[in-house]
């Protein structure tokens, strides 16, 4: 009996959006209108390349960004609830999708000692180029109109799940926690038995319930929650089962 637990990193595991906070290494901690306009809907690893490029050009270092990202804070009672998934690791597999990047995610979980808690990061790759530049590229190449084009979290749930079947692991349920609108499909894939979790008063929590007024709900549980309290309860609900 093992249970899949998948998590969003940006506002459920931390409770900031990393690229985002990273800002706060900019000059007086803002970015030019231009830079700041050049967003195009569906394309923000575009956007974040060209933030980099700008913080680079403004002699921001690596470490300097570091130290600014291990102090963004954890959600209210995550530390808690990894905490508790860590220890019980025989029950849970735990993996992040994630459209932040790869370097984010190490620096705060490492900082956190948190890395051993995840079996795997999905996330956009990212590094620092010879010139000390953060660069990030995408994820992957997918054909879901529902989703940015760098990453649609309902394949890399599928393609997990295949993966992990040939190794002749299956799931007695999916746990998905989130927060976003990306976060919606791969929720419209869970089945009758797994459960999503949305945080309460986020995007993925209004499209669930939207879904649900026009009649073409989710087929899995929905189970909402505002600290992640509220999910390590859950959890020792099902582990007592």
């Amino acid at each position: 009996m093992k249970f899949l637990l998948v998590f969003d990193f940006d506002h459920t595991i931390i409770d900031e959006n990393s690229d985002t906070w990273i800002v706060k290494c900019a000059p007086e901690r803002k970015l030019p209108n231009g830079l700041r306009n050049s967003y195009q809907p569906g394309h923000w690893t575009e956007y974040m390349g060209r933030v980099f490029v700008y913080l680079g050009d403004n002699g921001v270092k690596e470490d300097e960004m570091k130290r600014t990202m291990t102090t963004i804070p954890f959600t209210a009672g995550m530390i808690d609830l990894l905490g508790f998934i860590g220890e019980n690791k025989e029950l849970f597999d735990c993996i992040i999708v994630s459209d932040s990047n790869t370097v984010f995610i190490d620096w705060i979980l490492k900082a956190a000692d948190f890395h051993k808690v995840f079996d795997e990061v999905f996330t956009n790759p990212a590094a620092f180029s010879s010139t000390g530049y953060l660069t990030v590229q995408h994820f992957h190449a997918h054909r879901c109109a529902k989703c940015p084009k760098n990453l649609c979290k309902r394949k890399v749930l599928e393609e997990f799940l295949d993966k992990q079947l040939e190794q002749g692991v299956s799931y007695t349920q999916i746990v998905y926690i989130g927060d976003g609108g990306n976060d919606l499909c791969p929720v419209m894939f869970l089945k009758k038995n797994d459960i999503a979790m949305p945080r309460q008063g986020y995007t993925l929590e209004k499209k669930i319930s939207q879904l649900a007024q026009s009649l073409s709900p989710v087929q899995c549980s929905v189970l909402v929650w505002s600290s992640a309290i509220d999910i390590m309860s859950y959890l020792k609900l099902l582990t007592k089962k």
